[in-house]
């Protein structure tokens, strides 16, 4: 197959003019799908057999590199809009310990996966990885590199709070072996940071950012969101401006998910502030445009690169992939999590540590993984995933090539969800060709209402039977469950 072919095609001001009379309509709630089945389908308290199984077939398959995700759940300040498993605290002793327990549990994969295995790619999410004091940091190196084999040309990331590093600290990430940092900025609007209890002036992003290029990073990478309190198209777009000033590699332009009800942070914002749906659309839409007439790549949901990044360069090839991280040129390896509430995807298993330290350094002293839950993957999950990436990622499906590699007849196995894409196709979402389904510009940005056409949860949960009371509230079907941006793990 010719890779330039799965490639989707450029945006276009039509395109945006469509979407704004469409997502109000067909855009509802939906998984991000940075798994498939996604993170709320994962089963609690799973046997520990699911995770020494995933880790002796991974173990079988020796000469594969490995994906790693490093979990540090502490920060010294509450973000109000914050969904992601934290801990708040001023007390840099409880990181000491933290780091300890690290160590115990990578020994314990180290071991079951029997040799030093290699990792091309890696990435410490918080939290705030970089409340770590240096001497930490460079212990978790040390024990990573003890275990694991990093590899030196691989991709090494780190976020970071531009309001915690300074000069010295950049220079000690260079040294450690990190190429690539994600910066979170939010909004540069005072009125805006106030609002959301991060206060963040441009001059301390543009100091990191102007730190990171001084020491030679690969990319650097700003993280925005829209839908925040007191936000309006106008004045997201002076924070746009300021953005392009510092001409970051990647952007990430999230949509801000009010949940307060399970999210405790979330009830400290003022709902009133927060733009009206329409506003919220003008926001995304105007933020696109204004993005891609400056040169950048819209790589998909909320993802935009320059033209020569990596991930960009992977999307115009058809290699383009989605791991718990986003968008990645990486994500066909075994990734495996440490630390509270990480998610490893293991040989066609799932699994996700304890969520609280108290459970987390409960399991490493008793000398075993710390296992919250997980899933093993069906063929039918197999299958999906595969298609749902194609579709997120490349934006083609290749019929005849799903068929050879499944053994599936596609149009017999999938004949509720062809009927379902015929009337996305009447929206202008996707072309249905013989031998090929195509997202188009529109469908692009809507693509994740195209995914989760193949999303076999959803739809079993459509089918069940609902009270009268619930049927009422839902308009006949069943809610969706969100999985925020800022909620790494469900």
């Amino acid at each position: 197959m010719n890779p330039s072919a799965m490639t989707s095609p450029a945006l276009d001001r039509r395109a945006l003019s469509d979407f704004r009379a469409l997502a109000g309509r067909i855009d509802g709630n939906g998984p991000r799908y940075t798994s498939y089945p996604t993170a709320d389908r994962f089963r609690n308290g799973p046997d520990l057999s699911l995770y020494h199984d995933a880790l002796d077939a991974c173990r079988a398959d020796a000469p594969a590199p490995l994906s790693l995700y490093l979990h540090i759940p502490f920060c010294e300040n509450i973000c109000y809009y914050c969904g992601c498993n934290k801990i708040i605290t001023r007390d840099h002793g409880r990181s000491a310990r933290y780091v300890s327990y690290l160590g115990r549990e990578m020994a314990l994969v180290a071991g079951r996966l029997g040799t030093r295995r290699q990792v091309i790619q890696s990435h410490w999410g918080g939290g705030t990885p970089t409340f770590l004091n240096p001497e930490e940091m460079r212990r978790v190196m040390a024990l990573l590199n003890t275990h694991f084999a990093l590899a030196a040309d691989g991709e090494h990331s780190i976020e970071i709070d531009p309001r915690r590093v300074d000069q010295d600290r950049m220079a000690l990430l260079a040294e450690l072996g990190f190429n690539r940092v994600s910066l979170g900025v939010q909004d540069f609007d005072p009125e805006v940071q106030q609002a959301i209890h991060r206060i963040q002036p441009f001059e301390e992003t543009r100091a990191v950012v102007d730190a990171a290029r001084a020491l030679g990073f690969r990319s650097v990478s700003l993280d925005l969101i829209y839908g925040l309190p007191h936000q309006t198209a106008a004045r997201f777009g002076r924070t746009i401006d300021q953005v392009l000033a510092l001409r970051p590699d990647r952007l990430s332009v999230y949509s801000y998910a009010h949940l307060p009800h399970v999210f405790k942070p979330q009830r400290r914002i003022d709902e009133n502030a927060l733009p009206p749906a329409g506003e919220k659309l003008d926001i995304l839409v105007s933020t696109i445009e204004r993005l891609t007439a400056e040169g950048y790549v819209y790589i998909g949901m909320d993802h935009f690169a320059l033209p020569d990044d990596d991930l960009a360069v992977a999307q115009r090839e058809g290699r383009l992939q989605r791991n718990f991280q986003g968008y990645s040129t990486h994500a066909g390896y075994d990734q495996v999590g440490l630390g509270i509430s990480a998610i490893g995807a293991i040989a066609g298993r799932y699994v996700q540590n304890a969520r609280t330290l108290d459970d987390y350094y409960g399991a490493l002293d008793q000398g075993r993984l710390p296992l919250a839950r997980g899933v093993a993957m069906t063929a039918d999950d197999h299958l999906r995933r595969e298609i749902i990436g194609d579709l997120m990622c490349n934006g083609v499906l290749e019929l005849p090539a799903i068929e050879a590699r499944h053994g599936i007849d596609f149009k017999r196995t999938f004949t509720a969800e062809l009927a379902e894409l015929d009337r996305l196709s009447a929206d202008g979402l996707v072309r249905c060709e013989p031998g090929r389904i195509t997202v188009t510009p529109l469908g692009r940005l809507l693509v994740r209402r195209v995914a989760m056409v193949f999303d076999r949860y959803l739809r079993d949960d459509a089918a069940r039977p609902v009270d009268n009371g619930a049927r009422a509230a839902n308009d006949g079907a069943q809610p969706i469950r969100i999985v925020p941006r800022y909620s790494r793990v469900v």
